[in-house]
């Protein structure tokens, strides 16, 4: 019954995303609802952007294992992203109506760039849009009792997402996402609520993680310590930053007030929210100790899964796995859009560069199922958890996107040769010290982001952007 439930839910959701559709013209309305979204979807949006599997499954079994020292990336880093974006990148990069991140590569530097770093963001993708499958295959699988493997429930998973996304493009991800958030905040409060009574009480859950130290989540006055702090909380807090999910968001906003404070205010309701996950976790350990135990030992992505089912009456189930459903999809729609937008409009136009509008829409949707296929292989195949494959998935686009869009929006004096020699220096000092497995005090890619910068400096010393050469604001 749970999972005819949970089955129904889906079918609604591929409907309401094919009825989207109906708002799709042309190839702008897919990449961006025609830059018409309000501020209560582009916040739903943006706090979807960050809250999926990883949150509910993955940083919820980190915190029982390392408390909140396991959680710098996410949820602090995630959500330091998406304030900054919000107060910092979101106004200059909406002035310029571009299409994708991609776009400004091109428009501010040189086509050579454009398609490098597009490729950059494309393959970032693979780890987040894989570890939302991963997590729709697990609850396929937990619902169904082991009927239905985990490996059959990411295809199913990958194929409801995939049909609800492709043909409504931005305006189903808006829509559908909207409707989900709903769910999720309603749902997961609900749950909590009752786990917290099952536990003995909100404030003795909260009492009892103090006493076990999971608050801790400043570095020690240690050295190593510090910089392992601050390259975790960095590689999420800037690595994000020049992805084309989170710009698809503010770029869909009907003007520049709700693309600022709809970014800055999802951030931070993600970083509070996030709360709700951890706290249900560590109930947990409170309700049923000697389950934790067990998934501690075996998966511990699967202990919140199990918890709602053995312990909590039939409705909450619905309630939980309604919420978790509407949690994956909601950011597995987002990021399987953006890098197939990204490789059409900047990658594939460049081996095709005349293609009608109507063509380029259609090669949108391909690129979209394609990369659906990817991922899903990706997923099945690859051994890592939800939070490390999302975790990983940030550090191209830190050693090699970051320095080259910051540098390019605020010093008017970067060159192409700037750019070309941050991302040759970002990029081939994080490969070679990633491959050759040399032992650091910090992450390869954090020391990639620092020859980022000496080869961004380097190259405009050497050769300063032309004085002449005029912006362009328009796409």
């Amino acid at each position: 019954m749970l999972l005819a439930l949970v089955a129904l839910y889906l079918l609604v959701s591929i409907a309401i995303g094919m009825m989207s559709a109906k708002n799709v013209h042309n190839a702008r309305d897919y990449i961006n609802a025609g830059r018409n979204l309000p501020m209560p979807m582009v916040l739903a949006m943006v706090f979807a952007t960050w809250f999926g599997a990883e949150t509910v499954l993955g940083i919820s079994a980190t915190f029982l294992e390392d408390g909140f020292r396991g959680l710098i990336s996410d949820p602090l880093g995630a959500s330091l992203c998406l304030v900054i974006f919000g107060l910092v990148f979101a106004r200059p990069l909406y002035k310029m109506n571009l299409l994708t991140l991609g776009d400004y590569f091109r428009i501010r530097y040189n086509k050579q760039t454009e398609v490098i770093l597009s490729l950059c963001i494309v393959v970032s993708y693979l780890g987040w849009v894989a570890a939302q499958i991963t997590a729709l295959g697990l609850v396929f699988n937990v619902l169904s009792y082991d009927l239905i493997s985990q490996d059959q429930g990411m295809v199913i998973g990958a194929a409801v997402v995939l049909l609800y996304t492709l043909f409504g493009g931005m305006w189903s991800v808006a829509i559908t996402t909207f409707i989900q958030m709903i769910i999720i905040i309603l749902g997961l409060l609900a749950v909590a609520w009752m786990a917290g009574d099952m536990a003995g009480g909100i404030d003795k859950v909260i009492a009892s993680a103090h006493a076990a130290g999971k608050f801790e989540f400043l570095p020690k006055w240690d050295l190593l310590d510090i910089v392992t702090w601050v390259g975790a909380l960095v590689t999420m807090g800037l690595g994000s930053i020049p992805q084309q999910d989170v710009f698809a968001r503010v770029n869909s906003s009907k003007n520049i007030r709700v693309a600022v404070w709809g970014t800055t205010l999802g951030g931070i309701a993600y970083f509070f929210f996030a709360a709700v996950p951890l706290f249900l976790a560590y109930s947990a350990t409170m309700i049923n100790p000697e389950l934790v135990a067990k998934y501690l030992g075996q998966d511990s992505q699967l202990i919140l899964p199990m918890l709602i089912l053995y312990e909590m009456p039939f409705y909450m189930q619905v309630i939980f796995f309604g919420a978790l459903i509407s949690v994956i999809m909601s950011t597995a729609s987002g990021t399987l859009l953006a890098p197939s937008v990204t490789f059409s409009e900047n990658i594939l136009k460049s081996v095709v560069p005349h293609m009608t509008d109507r063509q380029f829409l259609w090669s949108m949707r391909t690129t979209v199922a394609v990369f659906a296929c990817i991922v899903t292989f990706y997923a099945v195949y690859s051994d890592a958890s939800i939070h490390h494959m999302v975790e990983h998935a940030y550090r191209i686009t830190l050693a090699g996107a970051f320095v080259p869009l910051a540098a390019g929006l605020f010093w008017k004096k970067a060159s192409n040769l700037g750019a070309a020699l941050a991302i040759t220096f970002g990029l081939g000092v994080w490969l070679l010290l990633e491959f050759t497995s040399v032992e650091l005090w910090v992450d390869p890619h954090l020391i990639g982001l620092v020859a980022s910068a000496i080869g961004m400096v380097l190259g405009t010393l050497m050769v300063p952007r032309q004085a002449h050469h005029q912006e362009v604001h328009h796409h």
